[in-house]
């Protein structure tokens, strides 16, 4: 039993340096590449842009669409969280209760699919970045990683694949048509979106005033 235990406090130590130490590097170094771009068969294109450099339009959109207290909440929004487990227990209309932290460091770190075992993980590596990295770092790393179409990853290869130009030229309706697609990026179309695509797009774009008259994006 004292072996056990011994084996159980040196796993548990390594596993601590271990992450922390990628997480602290990661604060500094893009990441190259992730589980979700290893396992796509359709590729990963993906083309790294400084938040500095990428139009502002497109973090404001993110916010707008994926999560509106981003720059307040600790990692978890869990008025969010309560709210999609309501609807889950009510059966209606599913809505994910993630925020861009959360969803981050499940790009960045972890692998896609549910479960318990990878929400556990996701919500220690929410807890790590939102205490080594500031929001920018954040924003930065989810624009860069996020799926935004079939074998196309990060805000600038979508406006790349999309718009023929990178994400440093993105217009606010085109920084909008790619945060609708964030959700579900393989099946919705970033250019020319039609039906509910197209209707959510124009929905961030209105949100996109709110959230810079509101100062929603102000850490950033």
């Amino acid at each position: 039993m004292l072996r056990l235990l011994k084996f159980l406090f040196k796993l548990i130590l390594w596993f601590l340096v271990i992450t922390i130490l990628w997480v602290v590097l990661y604060r500094f170094v893009p990441p190259p590449i992730t589980a979700t771009m290893i396992f796509d068969g359709n590729g990963a294109t993906r083309d790294w842009m400084s938040l500095s450099e990428m139009d502002p339009d497109m973090a404001a959109a993110a916010i707008a669409a994926e999560d509106s207290n981003f720059c307040t909440h600790n990692g978890f929004d869990y008025d969010a969280i309560r709210e999609a487990w309501e609807e889950r227990q009510a059966g209606e209309r599913m809505r994910g209760g993630s925020t861009i932290s959360q969803q981050t460091a499940k790009n960045a770190f972890l692998w896609q699919g549910g479960g318990w075992v990878r929400k556990g993980f996701e919500a220690y590596f929410t807890g790590l970045i939102e205490l080594i990295w500031p929001k920018e770092r954040i924003m930065e790393v989810y624009l860069n990683i996020a799926e935004t179409g079939l074998g196309t990853y990060g805000a600038n290869a979508g406006a790349m694949r999309y718009f023929n130009h990178d994400a440093s030229q993105l217009s606010a309706a085109e920084a909008a048509q790619i945060a609708a697609v964030l959700p579900s990026p393989r099946t919705r179309a970033g250019s020319n979106p039609s039906g509910w695509t197209a209707r959510y797009g124009r929905m961030i774009g209105t949100r996109m005033g709110e959230v810079r008259n509101s100062g929603l994006d102000s850490c950033l």
